[in-house]
């Protein structure tokens, strides 16, 4: 599961991506409507992730992040004071023990490419006053558009045959 969090001048937007031992990808925006650190908007993609995943009864889950704070924090390297944080870390580690066994992991921000373009292109849609939104849907084509369209001539002549 990889968690992205953005904050611009229009508000603040998460995104989380499940990806299935097989590579099918669920993405997961959201957008915050509250007053929003960054830090927080990290551990609030982070969970709607791993909630994600308790709602899909996995069992074993690896973490990927580009949050190098986050990652330690909940890992219980490096502690804090902040009163804002600390409900956060609380929460996931309860989360954690839903998982049979769950694993964090820091990556650069390039690695984390496809969630961080998730979190900003929904920061990027108007919410107007709905609480859900149809989640999107991203192919990936091997061939031209116009390849799956061309039909083969039965008799061998090219198609410009008889225009001649």
């Amino acid at each position: 599961m990889f968690f992205d969090g953005a904050a611009n001048f229009i508000g603040v937007e998460i995104g989380a991506v499940l990806i299935s031992e097989i590579g099918q990808h669920y993405p997961a925006p959201a957008t915050i409507r509250f007053p929003c650190t960054n830090y927080m908007a990290e551990y609030e993609s982070c969970i709607l992730g791993i909630r994600m995943a308790v709602d899909m009864n996995v069992k074993e889950l690896l973490v990927v992040g580009d949050s190098d704070l986050l990652i330690h924090q909940v890992q219980g390297e490096w502690s804090t004071k902040n009163v804002k944080i600390l409900p956060y870390i609380h929460y996931v580690k309860e989360l954690c023990k839903k998982f049979i066994k769950i694993d964090f992991k820091n990556v650069p921000r390039i690695l984390n490419e496809f969630v961080d373009a998730l979190a900003i292109l929904s920061s990027m849609i108007q919410h107007l006053d709905k609480n859900y939104i149809n989640p999107i849907e991203v192919e990936i084509r091997d061939q031209h558009a116009y390849y799956f369209h061309i039909d083969e001539e039965l008799d061998g002549k090219p198609w410009y045959h008889d225009i001649k």
